[in-house]
Formats: C-alpha cells, sequence, structure tokens
C-alpha cells in the first residue's frame, strides 16, 4: 500500500488547507449494513454502517493490507470501527453519533480504535461520539504507528435527542487519546492537517482537552488548529507510566480557556511556531510543576484570522 510506504517520510514544510477535503462519507447507493467485519485484505468502500444504537465495534478489521474508504458508520452504543490489523488506510469517511451510557454516566464509545500498527486516517470527519474520536490502544497491548491527516475531530451540543441523551448535551471526552503499553518502543503518532474544535464545558468530564496525550509515545502534531476547546494540548509527563514526548510545529489555538497543559514535569517537549488568538485566555499552564528537562519553546506568534489560517494552513 503505497500511502503507508510513505507514513516515516519527514513532514513537509508547506503548509497545506486543514480539514477534510472533497467528498467525506457515502457516495450514491451505498451498502446499508449494521455491521461490517472485515477479515480479508482488499478495498471496502461506499458502506453505510447505521447499527440502530448497538454496541460493539460496528467495523472490526481483523485483517492486514485493508483500506477502507468514502463509508458512514453512525447511530450505535459501541465504537464506529476497531483496527486489529496492519497497513490499514481508512480516508473520506463520515463517523459520527456514537453514544453510550448517558451524558451524567458517561461510558466510552470511540469513532475509531484498536491496536497500533501502521494505520492512516486521513480525510475523516469524526464527531458526537461520547468516547474520544480517536484512541490507540485502550488495552495497552500494542506499539507501532498511527498518523492522522487532513481530519476534522469535533463535538457539540446535540442538535436532536439520540440514544439516551438530550438535546444540547455535549458528548466526548477527547479528539484524540493515547494509551500505549507501559514497556517497549515508543509508539509513533504524527496528527497534521487537523482541525480539533468543541471539546469544551459542559461536558461529561470535568476536565476537556482537544489532544490527551501521554504515556509511551512520540508525538507530532503539525498544521492544526484547535478552535473552542476548554485546553487545547493537554501533555502529560510520567507519572506510574512513561510520560510522553510531543513536538508541537505550525499550529495555531482559537477561543479556548488554556492553549497547552504541561503536566507532571513533561520532558523533551518541543514547540516551533505555535500560535494563540486574542481569546485564548491562558496560554500555557503547568499544574503543581514545572516544565521538564530539554524543554524548547520558540517562534511563537499571534494566530492569523481562523478563515485564513483553515484555507491556508499555518507557516
Amino acid at each position: 500500500m503505497k500511502t503507508l510506504v510513505l507514513f516515516l517520510i519527514s513532514i513537509p514544510l508547506l503548509a497545506a488547507p486543514l480539514g477534510p477535503q472533497g467528498i467525506i462519507g457515502t457516495k450514491a447507493n451505498p451498502k446499508r449494513v449494521a455491521r461490517l467485519q472485515i477479515t480479508k485484505g482488499g478495498v471496502y468502500e461506499n458502506y453505510l454502517v447505521d447499527s440502530n444504537w448497538v454496541g460493539g465495534n460496528r467495523v472490526k478489521i481483523t485483517a492486514d493490507n485493508v483500506t477502507l474508504r468514502n463509508c458512514e458508520i453512525r447511530n450505535a452504543s459501541g465504537n464506529g470501527i476497531g483496527v486489529f490489523g496492519k497497513n490499514v488506510l481508512i480516508e473520506n469517511c463520515k463517523i459520527h453519533h456514537l453514544l453510550a451510557g448517558t451524558f451524567k454516566q458517561q461510558a466510552d464509545a470511540h469513532g475509531i480504535t484498536g491496536r497500533w500498527g501502521k494505520i492512516l486516517i486521513r480525510n475523516c470527519d469524526i464527531g458526537l461520539i461520547s468516547g474520544d474520536c480517536i484512541q490507540f490502544d485502550p488495552d495497552r497491548k500494542s506499539t507501532g504507528q498511527v498518523m492522522i491527516e487532513n481530519c476534522r475531530l469535533w463535538t457539540g451540543p446535540l442538535p436532536a435527542d439520540a440514544a439516551s441523551f438530550k438535546k444540547g448535551e455535549r458528548p466526548g471526552e477527547n479528539a484524540v487519546d493515547t494509551k500505549t503499553m507501559s514497556k517497549g518502543e515508543r509508539a509513533q503518532l504524527i496528527i497534521r492537517n487537523c482541525i480539533l474544535a468543541g471539546w469544551k464545558q459542559p461536558g461529561q468530564i470535568s476536565l476537556m482537552a482537544a489532544l490527551n496525550l501521554k504515556e509511551n509515545i512520540n508525538a507530532t502534531v503539525v498544521n492544526c488548529v484547535f478552535l473552542d476547546n476548554e485546553v487545547a494540548f493537554r501533555l502529560r509527563g510520567p507519572t506510574s507510566r512513561k510520560g510522553a514526548w510531543v513536538r508541537i510545529e505550525r499550529c495555531a489555538i482559537y477561543r479556548s480557556e488554556v492553549g497547552v497543559r504541561a503536566e507532571d514535569t513533561i520532558a523533551n517537549l518541543k514547540i516551533h511556531r505555535l500560535g494563540f488568538g486574542k481569546d485564548v485566555k491562558r496560554q500555557y499552564h503547568t499544574p503543581d510543576c514545572d516544565f521538564g528537562p530539554d524543554y524548547e519553546n520558540t517562534g511563537q506568534f499571534v494566530a492569523p484570522a481562523i478563515e485564513e489560517a483553515l484555507r491556508k494552513g499555518l507557516r
């Protein structure tokens, strides 16, 4: 799969438009199913997976070398896509209304989850879920690579009653959450050209963050815009588990309570050209700690107009 061969090539220096581009979701005459189980490699496209609020992984990928393209996954109390194979490309998909539990009794239903392992999530729109838009690995049994590019990862008030939720309630925890094995090689995460929006109060958990990056990962976030979040970057250092290593390049934060929340004396945090809108109340917060060893922060700037950042990207 040529796309995944390019996974570890260095991130390009040119700015690029943010968020999904072109047709997202199904095309004409989709195949309508309640669940899709993929046990053989190949290309699977134009499925509408409408689950009538059933749980479990609504699309379950257990094969290697799979492409899932132009699908819509909705109306479930379980995960949208569970990935348990390697060399998997998910692109042009729309995933929404995955709601477990109730607003007051939060329960996880993730957009995309599973095992680390050369996963590329590209040009997708994921929102209105009661867990995380993307979480790897909830079982902490794997390491590998995940790239997320040109996606919109969002939440907001529900437009109508759905499952056990009421109109106006805001579901979800994070746009991206990371979990890893405690030992072994660091999992590699790249997030680029993405829009992360709406992770704020009133919400299902006490601290809402677009990115909750923690444990044994090496993460790079580049050319992304963060809008209307309680916390844009929640970056967590070592506790009983290893702390994250994070690099931030050419990103911008708007209309948020906190830009960067650095916890547990996080080490090896590298920030280059992070922009802030005037409506960010607190740019940096280090609760009961300080930045750890090898902290770097250069090139901070005043963020351009949101529309310009989304259209042109950030330089």
